[in-house]
């Protein structure tokens, strides 16, 4: 599949899994944020922060030809109006980059990465292809307080 025909697919899917995602943030209450149902799991406030951002990571791999999780700048929210309105920004921006796209982008590689050190090299079309499955897997694991 050429770069923009997947682009244009790309954010039709994200499209249809906003509605899902920003009912599930609208109901995260604000004093459950440091709730975490095992002491392996993550909080839920970052959980429900994770989801916000995702969209976001779309426009900055597009951009970018790697993520640092030791230096990428992560989002504050405190309340779930916070959560929904980063989440709206953040789909807006990466719509707009899926929009702009130049054919053969998607073939460049790119790296997650902790520091020096590359925790995975791929294309940034294999990267696009898992945010939404990673933005629908968080979704999920905060969903039994999203009812």
């Amino acid at each position: 599949m050429n770069d923009i025909l997947f682009a244009q697919e790309f954010a039709k899917e994200l499209e249809a899994e906003s509605q899902a995602s920003i009912k599930c943030l609208e109901r995260i209450p604000a004093e459950k944020f440091g709730f975490k149902p095992h002491e392996r799991s993550m909080e839920m406030g970052y959980m429900a922060l994770l989801v916000a951002e995702i969209p976001g990571w779309i426009s900055y791999t597009l951009a970018n030809p790697h993520i640092d999780f030791a230096t990428y700048p992560h989002d504050k929210a405190t309340n779930p109006q916070e959560l929904v309105d980063l989440f709206k920004t953040n789909s807006a921006k990466a719509k707009e980059s899926l929009s702009a796209i130049k054919e053969g982008i998607l073939d460049d590689p790119f790296d997650l990465r902790k520091g020096d050190e590359i925790l995975l090299r791929s294309t940034r079309r294999e990267q696009l292809s898992s945010m939404i499955n990673h933005l629908v897997h968080h979704r999920g694991q905060l969903r039994f307080i999203c009812v």
